[in-house]
């Protein structure tokens, strides 16, 4: 199972990175923990400077942007082949 992790304040763009995370899971028919990590506090275990952020086993993999789906589906790949 893949954990992913939502860094941010809960704002619009943090909503966006979550739905599309959740797409691209459900794409690749995959199983994966979705969490939101709301704190401030947090962000810097990830050296987060900018939100909305992506982490996903534990690696941030964006900062700052929306991904697209396609960038998601690739890094969720790639983090399967790697576990």
């Amino acid at each position: 199972m893949l954990h992913i992790k939502v860094l941010g304040p809960g704002c619009a763009n943090c909503q966006q990175v979550e739905e599309t995370a959740r797409r691209a899971v459900a794409n690749l028919g995959i199983d994966a923990e979705i969490i939101k990590v709301t704190e401030r506090g947090q962000f810097a275990a990830y050296k987060l400077l900018a939100t909305p952020g992506l982490v996903i086993n534990e690696k941030l993999v964006a900062a700052g942007r929306i991904p697209s789906e396609a960038e998601v589906t690739t890094w969720l790949a790639d983090a399967l082949t790697a576990a």
